[in-house]
């Protein structure tokens, strides 16, 4: 009898942050993610959740986090997330303390995207 093929079930980014209660805070408040918990104290780890996503953030050795711009205008964004209502969510964000980048905006292979920058520089885009 054979084995059901492997499957890829979940991801998790990581982002590293200077303050992870902070992050998890804005994540929690401004975009409506339920914190999952800290981990040491003072916390170094924290993990928020939405539906199906989760994030993960690490304490930074430093205090502070360099984005940088100019290597990501090559690459993209720091992670997509598809989500069932764009409408629905772009109006959620548009209530909140959230700066939107740009949005919602119809792109040339169908998807309507949101994108938003978090309280750390880090950038999401938001998809149907």
């Amino acid at each position: 009898m054979s084995s059901p093929p492997l499957k890829l079930k979940k991801v998790a980014p990581q982002f590293v942050v200077p303050d992870v209660v902070k992050t998890a805070e804005f994540y929690r408040d401004e975009l409506g993610f339920t914190i999952l918990g800290y981990f040491l104290d003072p916390p170094v780890y924290a993990m928020v959740s939405r539906d199906e996503v989760e994030i993960h953030f690490g304490k930074a050795d430093g205090n502070s986090v360099q984005v940088n711009e100019s290597v990501r205008r090559g690459l993209g964004s720091d992670v997509y997330i598809w989500v069932s209502d764009i409408g629905q969510l772009f109006s959620e964000l548009s209530a909140r303390n959230v700066e939107i980048l740009e949005g919602p905006v119809k792109r040339i292979y169908g998807s309507i995207e949101v994108v938003i920058k978090d309280c750390n520089g880090f950038q999401l885009v938001f998809g149907d």
